[in-house]
């Protein structure tokens, strides 16, 4: 007779422990993923995002934007570093000096061949499982963004935009904001 051996989940606990090594180390359902780091057309993606999405949270005070590296912690067993996250100000609540303790309102990915499949089937789910109100899949390669909005069931149909179209980004997170693809796919 044989005996089957539950796989061990990873923690929390076992995530700080993970030395530095220049890639992205996040946990999901207590699985642990890598990725290396990411490319130069990536972070100009991230730091064009980040300049204008950071100045109008800023000029407007309306939460807080962090890049990765920062952790959010959505249980025990999931732990990731998103490319970019806000935290609305109703909701500061959540930041801890460590880390983000629960679903931020706004996570965006900035996909790469290295984490395509993850950033669009394994972290959508953890996304929408956790409650993120929006979740935006950043494809620099296509030049387009895929916006997901939380309804009661979960995630809408995306709203599909593109840099060919002349599209803009908004959403209801940040009233007024205007993000035209060009300036940030450039």
């Amino acid at each position: 007779m044989s005996r089957q051996t539950q796989p061990v989940k990873l923690t929390y606990e076992d995530y700080v422990l993970i030395p530095e090594d220049g890639k992205r180390h996040e946990i999901i359902d207590g699985e642990h993923h890598v990725t290396p780091a990411p490319n130069t057309r990536h972070q100009d993606v991230v730091m064009n995002l980040a300049r204008v999405i950071g100045q109008f949270v800023h000029e407007h005070r309306l939460g807080r934007l962090y890049a990765s590296p920062v952790d959010v912690v959505f249980s025990p067993t999931s732990i990731v570093q998103p490319d970019l996250v806000f935290v609305s100000s109703e909701r500061t609540s959540i930041i801890t000096r460590p880390n983000i303790q629960g679903a931020p309102d706004l996570v965006i990915e900035i996909l790469s061949k290295g984490t395509r499949r993850k950033d669009e089937v394994v972290k959508h789910r953890l996304y929408e499982q956790f409650r993120v109100r929006e979740y935006w899949l950043v494809d620099p390669d296509l030049d387009t963004v895929r916006v997901y909005r939380l309804t009661e069931s979960g995630y809408s149909p995306p709203a599909d935009l593109s840099k060919e179209s002349n599209d803009r980004l908004t959403t209801p997170l940040l009233p007024g904001l205007e993000l035209p693809l060009a300036e940030i796919l450039g």
